[in-house]
C-alpha cells in the first residue's frame, strides 16, 4: 500500500513539475507586445553616462518577427539608416543588423523600450518611446 501511495505522490509531482516547465517555455515564446511603428529615443554610453545621439526605429512586426530600420543621429556624425531584423519573446525585443556590427536587447513596457546594445564601437544604452 505504501508503494502505491509513494508512486501516486511521485506521479503527481512529475505531472505538476512538467506543467511548470511548459509554462516557462510558453512565457519565453509568447508575444505579449506589438512594436510596430515609429520609435524615438536616445543612445548613450555604458550605463547612460554620456549622450551619443538620437535614436529612431521604424518597425514592422509579423508575429514574433520584426523588421525595420534604425537611425542614430549623433553629434558630429552623418546619420545613416540601416536595416535591422529581430524577434520578440514575451516583452523582450532582440535585434541585429545584417552586417553583424550591432546586437541589441530591449525590454518593452507599454510605449517605451529600454536596454543595451553591443556595437562595433562598444556597449551602448538605448531608450525609446513609441
Amino acid at each position: 500500500m505504501r508503494k502505491q501511495i509513494a508512486g501516486a505522490v511521485l506521479a503527481t509531482c512529475l505531472v505538476i513539475g512538467s506543467g511548470c516547465a511548459d509554462k516557462d517555455w510558453i512565457d519565453r515564446t509568447l508575444v505579449t507586445v506589438d512594436v510596430t511603428g515609429s520609435w524615438h529615443g536616445k543612445t548613450a554610453g555604458p550605463g547612460g553616462g554620456y549622450l551619443i545621439g538620437d535614436l529612431f526605429l521604424d518597425l514592422a512586426q509579423q508575429g514574433s518577427t520584426v523588421k525595420g530600420t534604425m537611425l542614430v543621429r549623433g553629434t558630429g556624425s552623418a546619420p545613416a539608416s540601416e536595416p535591422i531584423e529581430g524577434t520578440l519573446a514575451g516583452d523582450v525585443f532582440r535585434f541585429k543588423n545584417p552586417r553583424g556590427t550591432l546586437k541589441a536587447e530591449l525590454t518593452v513596457s507599454g510605449d517605451e523600450m529600454a536596454g543595451t546594445a553591443l556595437t562595433s564601437a562598444g556597449r551602448r544604452t538605448l531608450s525609446s518611446e513609441g
